[in-house]
């Protein structure tokens, strides 16, 4: 959540400049896109960038204000704490420069927000590809990870409410063919799902359910990795969580039965397409 995109692009360069990074090959960078002076941020991005600016990405979940993070709002929005950007005149416009410099956006929001204002909103600009990050961030499908007494929360039937209003939006996100998806964050959608048999086998269906949708061809593979297990796979949400190699080999189990060219898809392919990478 940097304060400023292209200061922070600036410096991952200078790292590669020294030999450090030098195996990034694209940016998709912060960028307050309802700023007056968007149009100039963003060419301050592709020049910071040395023209490697794939897409822009700001956090968007918000169903009102953060309170503490008991509603499905990220604390980065705080900064516009209350505000649904996506029902923003000032935020469209921003989003339809990114069309036309042929930018990709990345969109991280709460589930409701894809059913009242997203799949509208990108249903107008069919030529900007958007990205759905954390498989629309459905939230705690089966509850909290342990109980008060430290007891494993034994629930395996999810929140049908909550399943129906992620359901909802993701269908119609699916149904705009420039609309792409992340699977990543499974622990804010099932907190310590790594814990039991049983909780990874009801993230397994979200996720293939997530596929079905989409397309193999329209879902990405991705870590999330910006602290440790626990806190990047669930933001937070519970205090255990896969190491990469454990990830990665739950992934594979998630796809079986997949063919070749799915598995391919899903782990870079589809990531190379919407993002550019040669």
């Amino acid at each position: 959540m940097p304060d400023s995109g292209s200061e922070e692009v600036a410096w991952v360069e200078e790292m590669s400049a020294v030999g450090r990074c030098t195996f990034v090959k694209a940016y998709v960078a912060s960028c307050d896109l309802t700023q007056e002076n968007v149009e100039e941020e963003l060419q301050t991005l592709v020049k910071a960038s040395r023209s490697k600016l794939s897409g822009i990405r700001w956090i968007l979940d918000c169903v009102g204000k953060f309170q503490g993070g008991m509603t499905a709002t990220h604390v980065a929005t705080s900064r516009h704490d209350g505000i649904d950007y996506l029902k923003s005149a000032n935020f469209e416009r921003g989003l339809a420069l990114l069309e036309t410099h042929n930018l990709s956006f990345d969109l991280q929001c709460a589930p409701i927000q894809l059913v009242e204002s997203a799949a509208s909103l990108f249903a107008k600009y069919p030529r900007l590809k958007v990205c759905i990050d954390h498989m629309g961030k459905p939230r705690r499908l089966l509850g909290v990870d342990l109980m008060e007494d430290g007891v494993i929360n034994p629930n395996i039937v999810p929140d049908e409410k909550e399943l129906q209003v992620w359901r909802e939006g993701m269908r119609a996100m699916a149904a705009l063919p420039n609309v792409y998806v992340k699977l990543s964050m499974m622990g804010y959608a099932i907190p310590g799902w790594i814990r039991t048999k049983e909780r990874q086998a009801v993230l397994k269906s979200l996720v293939r359910e997530t596929i079905d949708m989409f397309g193999a061809n329209r879902c990405m593979v991705a870590f999330n990795w910006h602290v440790n297990a626990a806190v990047s796979d669930g933001d937070g949400a519970s205090k255990v969580g896969p190491d990469a190699v454990e990830l990665l080999k739950m992934f594979g189990w998630f796809f079986e039965g997949y063919s070749k060219e799915q598995t391919e898809f899903l782990f870079a392919g589809t990531a190379k397409k919407f993002y550019q990478l040669k």
